[in-house]
């Protein structure tokens, strides 16, 4: 599939991104060969393939225990904070 210059602008639109008139023409090269492995890759006969779980199912992935711990000196890292109250950092007012 060949993507025309047209769609590139209206591809680089949609991601926000800034590309001078010289920089379209690479860039539909470069998506178009893009393209073309995706179609590749659908052509490809899946069917007889079993989904894994882990890449490594024959080994057991060792996992912490799950614990409520204390995050650490709360009251020593809100020390250098502007202000604090009841324990929660008080920022200034964004939004009216």
């Amino acid at each position: 599939m060949n993507l025309t210059s047209d769609e590139v602008k209206n591809i680089a639109q949609l991601a926000r991104l800034a590309f001078t008139p010289s920089e379209v023409p690479v860039y539909a090269q470069s998506l178009s060969k893009i393209i073309t492995m995706v179609e590749q890759l659908h052509a490809a006969d899946v069917t007889q393939v079993e989904p894994m779980a882990h890449p490594l199912a024959a080994q057991v992935q060792r996992l912490r225990a799950d614990e409520v711990e204390d995050s650490g000196p709360r009251d020593k890292y809100q020390a250098n904070a502007a202000c604090v109250a009841a324990g929660l950092y008080l920022v200034p007012k964004v939004i009216d």
